[in-house]
């Protein structure tokens, strides 16, 4: 990741953005903050060490923005039907769309803004809102102020870190193992939960049928 970014700059980081915005696991987090160790010119032998912050805010933002609004078309023109053809293996059901459809007209604003600071959820906030037909300015508005700040938050603190970087980022690695193994465990009872609620929900649809 620190070699990728060393070595394009703002396209890999654009790249990594947008990659992540899509809820694939690429580090997005780990690649922000670094861009921005890169911009505090700190790093010595980098061919993109004279990074320049702003930019870096900028281009991440504009990654974060272009990735969710892919995911918002992917929710937005594929919504049920896909869900049809796939929800079975993501655990997904019509009344978990119903339920996220709920969720939006409520509340969508504070949903796709506070999303985004949250892991895993953030990865795939987007989908949702396009599945809830949220509209595409007042995703835009929120998913661009939330991003805006989520970039710049990680980006300043790799710059005011600099040097520190690697070391406190090893530090944070050895705690990410046991969360990493807690969360596992919490992942592992949630299939468990979500296949019976399957089972039972298409059992009561047969009855139905019947």
């Amino acid at each position: 990741m620190e070699h990728i970014l060393a070595t394009w700059g703002y396209l890999a980081l654009f790249g990594i953005t947008v990659l992540a915005a899509l809820g694939i696991p690429v580090g997005s987090e780990v690649a922000i903050g670094y861009a921005g160790v890169l911009a505090s010119g700190q790093v010595v032998g980098s061919h993109h060490d004279h990074l320049q912050l702003a930019l870096v805010i900028i281009v991440a933002t504009l990654g974060e923005v272009a990735g969710s609004f892919i995911g918002y078309a992917i929710g937005r023109f594929g919504g049920r039907s896909l869900i049809d053809r796939l929800g079975k293996y993501v655990l997904l059901t019509h009344k978990d769309l119903d339920r996220a459809e709920g969720w939006f007209v409520r509340r969508g604003e504070s949903l796709v803004f506070f999303g985004r600071f949250v892991p895993l959820v953030r990865s795939f906030i987007s989908i949702a809102a396009g599945i809830g037909e949220m509209a595409p300015l007042k995703f835009l508005a929120f998913t661009l102020a939330a991003c805006t700040i989520w970039c710049g938050g990680l980006a300043g603190l790799g710059y005011a870190l600099g040097s520190s970087w690697h070391r406190i980022v090893t530090d944070f690695s050895y705690v990410g193992y046991l969360a990493a193994a807690v969360v596992v465990v919490i992942a592992g009872v949630f299939i468990t939960h979500r296949l019976r609620q399957l089972r039972l929900e298409r059992a009561l649809a047969q009855d139905e049928l019947d």
